[in-house]
């Protein structure tokens, strides 16, 4: 990857709908090399979808509840259980697994306090739980699907052909 290549993914990152020309215009190439590059960062596995971000009120996605897991079961099997489990529930937006106090963390949107509790009960009667914390968001102060690009290791530009 070199700078033309993080150039583009933080256009994409930006605004995913941006023509291929305009992009290539942008970081100093012609359309078809430009294309190139894109598709191969698609096939290398780093542009992994190109997606619309919704704003949460106009969907009644309103509430965030952050809601830490703990668990007494540390198997592979309990594992996949879970994971199967959590990843049926369209509530869930991120899970993670954690180290530290925490097992698990996810990130849940619903309208309300009431459908979120609706999904507690869903899963705590899914699957056993030692322990689980919520908290609601109040204010969203950052968001952002971006990834920070500065720690990408950068090579030296190839020559591109037929730009």
């Amino acid at each position: 990857m070199d700078r033309i290549d993080r150039k583009i993914l933080q256009i994409l990152q930006e605004d995913c709908t941006v023509p291929v020309a305009e992009i290539g215009r942008r970081v100093g190439l012609s359309t078809t090399p430009c294309w190139r590059r894109i598709q191969k960062l698609e096939e290398d596995g780093v542009i992994q979808r190109r997606v619309a971000v919704l704003d949460p009120k106009q969907v009644n996605a309103k509430v965030t509840a952050f809601v830490a897991i703990t668990t007494n079961q540390h198997s592979d099997d309990w594992l996949k259980r879970f994971a199967e489990v959590v990843s049926q529930m369209p509530e869930v937006a991120e899970f993670y697994r954690m180290a530290g106090q925490v097992d698990y963390l996810l990130r849940v949107v619903v309208p309300d306090i009431e459908a979120y509790d609706a999904f507690y009960k869903k899963l705590i009667a899914k699957i056993e739980i030692a322990d689980v914390s919520s908290s609601f968001a109040m204010e969203q102060i950052k968001y952002t699907t971006a990834l920070p690009l500065q720690f990408v290791p950068v090579e030296k530009p190839q020559p591109e052909k037929g730009g």
